[in-house]
């Protein structure tokens, strides 16, 4: 193990972002909790002129893919290579800045892997057990932790999976699970002898105890902290590293066959594939990314991930030997979604390639409600109503309206130029002293992972600018004193330069729209502010209709609805898919049957029932007769919407009185999976094989 730098010592940057599973596409929950602040360190970090690699790749093996191969009828690789696809795209399209982003499935990745696997074998660093795990005799397999589930011994979750509970993020054994059952034949499994190599964990306590809980108290996040205390004080099990799988890299050792590595121990050593595929593609060493202990290493996670990160990586790193430690884990909470979890299988997601598609040229945006809205601490809800009041209010209202100003007047008053500047008054020489005080405070939020704090600053740049303006009011100015708004001008240009180069870690593609329009260069954090000649006099800049066009444009109450219809549509479908048939009713003889006298009849009038919100008062032709029967219904039907509908009458129902109104009869209705009332008609949409009649 090789000690950690001290900040003033740190040559280069190893940043990596979680792999992403490739059993489907990156929605917004994945983009706050990892791939956005990771983005942000890694920008920053760039424009400082650091060294950084910032590495990343689509994780291709273990049970969720196997998974989604079983759902959708193809092969593992097929959907590896369609989601890597998607989530390749997406990141690009994004702006999403990695240095390389690679495949578990790669060539280099298999021998990275195999190698490091080997050499703890060799070292003896693994324990060999036979030990009994969860078997599907009719599917005639063992059954890997995603492919069991059932109760969690923690909380009583019934749907708990055989390696997490997602309702109270424990980690779990498959066969820590109560009543399990297999996804794949929904029967039983039984206990099934097979042998597996397993790292124990236990060793590594007082090392991980003296690392973590002792030398970084003080500097990693509390959520991540905490989490790691709770495992280490609950005391450190050996933790399996091989798996019984058809898909995944082989284990390289002799009587292995047919296992596979755990995709928590392969997965990980995908950061130095990674970094080793860059290095080679670049020309570089990839070694001092990963064994100098001058180099910074920072893992960017969620939450559910810190316990691989923090104690199971670290101590494969530990046994290896010669690889340095991760200096923070910044990890953040989750990311609900209007209200409820984000789900993959249950669609209840905002898709990131769907996002792109719906508002084009609007990444920033998303980046923007991302990052204020983040979940560092605890979790957050993500709403498209808030997306929107982020835009028009803040991006818009403040950020916009202030360059439009500036490029405006500029435009106006001096053709583009921009103006010399003439005696700065004391309010010119205070709003310049904050202006420069700016960067150190942004750069103090992210070297402490404080993203969401470090745009809040961002924007107080903006209000800054806004606030001058407003104060100064050089529209006004103009006329009586021409000189004085020389100098007024020529401070907010300062200011929307000093934004321009700002913004770029948080909002790229603004960044380099504003550049363009200022016509500067947004390279370099380190602003020259000696003689605020971020843009010099004489210096033309563009205009926005022909330099990219406005930054942020309004959002409209109609595209928010949209994507709001989008979600209820998804809970419908949900609603439909899980929807299940109420139990059968005791048995009833034919005689019992034959008493009921079941007619087709029209609906000739309906009317509200007066001062009852459920009810209707409908005549009906049931052919034998014209009858009123009084129905239920309001909450779901019109009068005009029930007049001329032919309908299933129960005519022998014995009368009885509803609000002074004899009803004589019965409409047969059923519930669509959606909850809807709809009349008794089997190929009704929506009407599931054993829906109630009643």
């Amino acid at each position: 193990m090789i000690e950690n730098p001290t900040p003033n010592e740190t040559k280069r940057y190893t940043i990596t972002a979680a792999l992403p599973y490739t059993n489907g596409p990156i929605h917004i929950g994945h983009l706050a909790g990892v791939y956005v602040p990771s983005d942000i360190y890694a920008r920053y970090l760039r424009l400082q002129g650091k060294d950084v690699a910032f590495i990343c790749g689509s994780d291709e093996h273990g049970v969720a893919i196997s998974m989604k191969a079983k759902k959708e009828g193809i092969t593992p690789q097929q959907v590896i290579d369609k989601y890597d696809g998607i989530i390749r795209q997406s990141f690009l399209d994004f702006g999403i800045s990695f240095d390389n982003y690679s495949r578990t499935s790669s060539e280099i990745h298999h021998k990275t892997a195999s190698e490091f696997f080997k050499k703890l074998y060799d070292n003896g660093d693994f324990i060999e057990e036979t030990t009994e795990q969860l078997y599907d005799a009719k599917a005639n397999q063992f059954l890997a932790d995603r492919f069991v589930i059932g109760t969690c011994p923690k909380c009583d979750n019934p749907e708990a999976y055989g390696d997490q509970c997602e309702k109270c993020g424990s980690t779990l054994n498959a066969t820590d699970l109560i009543h399990p059952k297999s996804t794949i034949t929904g029967e039983t499994p039984i206990l099934k002898a097979t042998k597996h190599w397993f790292l124990p964990l236990n060793r590594y306590e007082s090392f991980l105890r003296e690392w973590i809980l002792e030398g970084h108290k003080n500097d990693w996040k509390p959520n991540v902290y905490g989490q790691v205390k709770s495992w280490i004080d609950g005391g450190l099990e050996p933790r399996a590293v091989t798996r019984d799988l058809d898909w995944g890299i082989d284990v390289p050792v002799a009587g292995a066959e047919g296992k596979k590595l755990y995709v928590w121990f392969d997965a990980p050593i995908g950061y130095i594939s990674s970094t080793k595929e860059w290095a080679a593609r670049e020309g570089k060493d990839w070694e001092p990314y990963w064994k100098d202990a001058n180099t910074k290493l920072v893992h960017f996670i969620g939450k559910d991930n810190i316990v691989f990160h923090c104690i199971i990586f670290p101590a494969m790193l530990k046994a290896e030997g010669s690889y340095i430690l991760p200096d923070n884990v910044p990890a953040n909470e989750f990311l609900n979604l209007e209200g409820n979890k984000l789900s993959t299988s249950k669609n209840w997601a905002v898709w990131l390639h769907e996002y792109l598609q719906d508002f084009p040229e609007k990444q920033d945006v998303l980046r923007y409600a991302l990052t204020a809205n983040a979940p560092e601490t605890k979790d957050n809800d993500f709403t498209w109503k808030d997306f929107q009041a982020r835009n028009n209010n803040e991006l818009a209202a403040i950020y916009g309206n202030f360059i439009n100003r500036v490029v405006v007047l500029t435009h106006k008053y001096y053709d583009g130029i921009v103006p010399a500047p003439n005696e700065f008054s004391e309010v010119d020489e205070q709003v310049l002293a904050e202006l420069k005080a700016y960067p150190a405070v942004i750069s103090s939020s992210i070297e402490r992972y404080r993203f969401r704090e470090a745009l809040g600053e961002l924007m107080n740049v903006a209000r800054l600018g806004n606030k001058y303006l407003a104060d100064e009011e050089p529209w006004k100015m103009v006329k009586e004193n021409p000189v004085r708004v020389q100098t007024q001008m020529y401070v907010a240009l300062q200011i929307a330069s000093a934004l321009a180069i700002l913004s770029e870690p948080f909002l790229p593609f603004t960044a380099a729209k504003l550049c363009n329009i200022l016509q500067i260069k947004g390279n370099n954090w380190n602003l020259e502010f000696n003689n605020w000649n971020l843009t010099k006099p004489g210096h033309q800049i563009g205009h926005p209709e022909t330099s990219g066009g406005i930054l942020f444009a309004q959002i409209e109450d109609a595209e928010i609805q949209k994507q709001l219809d989008k979600l209820e549509a998804t809970k419908t479908a949900n609603k439909v898919e899980n929807a299940k048939a109420a139990p059968q009713k005791e048995t009833a003889s034919f005689e019992d049957f034959a008493k009921i006298d079941l007619r087709i009849g029209t609906i000739i009038e309906a009317e509200k029932m007066p001062k009852a919100n459920k009810l209707l008062v409908l005549k009906v032709d049931t052919g034998i007769d014209v009858r009123t029967i009084v129905s239920g219904i309001a909450e779901h039907f019109t009068p005009e919407e029930v007049i001329g509908k032919r309908v299933t009458v129960l005519v022998n129902l014995a009368p009885r009185a509803l609000r002074g109104v004899e009803s004589e009869g019965m409409l047969l209705l059923t519930n669509n999976a959606a909850g809807q009332l709809v009349f008794v008609n089997p190929d009704a949409e929506g009407v599931i094989n054993g829906a109630l009649i009643s």
